[in-house]
């Protein structure tokens, strides 16, 4: 991902494999949420980010989806968001953004990465969480931006040298989302581990918010990029803020390479770590 001037950022990330679980179609009802102070044995059930879970022995404090305590048995309908984020929170980090970037479909994306913003202490979970929608907010200006707006840029984001090519043609694989998703062998990795034809269908994350938050969650769950650590691995082993920069841009602020927009990516991180109440915590450069 490239630094933002006029809009947008290229994100050239690095093609990897992934290991996402594919997307399912809600149709159980929601059991009641998961309590991390509550007592629950083998079969108990609770719903977390939208999903069910039963209990597979005596458990307390275990998040589902963070360890092998609990068995998921598939997305459900009418629950309550337990997202470490609140929605009202949600609303006051991006004030001004695009009416796609909905607070649901965020929720809705995280089925695909159970252990995002669920591993660790409240506090690891809030600050990965807001490192997340910080990047994300540098990256689409506050998500005011669906797309890349330089038209003129769409056709470089083709790499012909891949295998599978451009079958959706070569300039239809621009940045598009929260972090401004690009290149065909991304939208193919990506596509590959979240059960969608991206790369037949690279239209999918302007389309639907769900798809636009998982592409992104696809990226700072399982790739490096230019960095030695995912940066979901980089906030829950206290590796700090610091390093999900490196991950997403290396030298091109690291180091540095743009030693202002690393303050400015700090400043955002601080500013929506405020806003859920919790310390940013150290690492915070690179």
């Amino acid at each position: 991902m490239t630094v933002l001037s006029a809009v947008i950022a290229t994100a050239a990330f690095l093609p990897a494999a992934a290991n996402a679980a594919p997307a399912t179609t809600a149709s159980a009802p929601c059991a009641p949420v998961w309590s991390s102070s509550t007592v629950y044995r083998a079969g108990g059930a609770v719903s977390h980010h939208g999903r069910n879970w039963t209990a597979k022995w005596w458990t307390r404090n275990d998040n589902p989806g963070a360890t092998r305590v609990w068995k998921d048995r598939g997305a459900c309908t009418g629950g309550v968001s337990d997202f470490v984020i609140s929605e009202a929170e949600f609303d006051e980090i991006f004030p001004d953004r695009d009416a796609f970037y909905t607070y649901q479909g965020l929720i809705d994306a995280l089925h695909a990465y159970p252990r995002f913003a669920n591993t660790g202490n409240e506090a690891t979970r809030s600050r990965e969480a807001a490192a997340f929608l910080t990047h994300a907010d540098f990256e689409s200006v506050g998500l005011q931006y669906v797309k890349e707006i330089n038209e003129a840029n769409y056709w470089i984001k083709c790499d012909y040298s891949q295998p599978f090519g451009c079958p959706a043609g070569q300039s239809a694989y621009y940045g598009r989302g929260p972090i401004m998703f690009s290149w065909n062998f991304n939208y193919k990795a990506a596509g590959d581990a979240l059960g969608l034809d991206l790369l037949n269908n690279p239209w999918l994350v302007e389309q639907d918010p769900s798809v636009a938050w998982q592409t992104a969650l696809w990226y700072w769950n399982t790739q490096n990029g230019p960095g030695t650590m995912t940066s979901h691995h980089a906030m829950v082993s206290g590796a700090g803020f610091g390093e999900t920069i490196r991950s997403l841009n290396g030298s091109l602020e690291c180091d540095g390479g743009n030693p202002a927009s690393v303050a400015a990516r700090v400043a955002k991180y601080e500013r929506i770590t405020g806003i859920i109440g919790t310390k940013p915590g150290s690492g915070l450069t690179c």
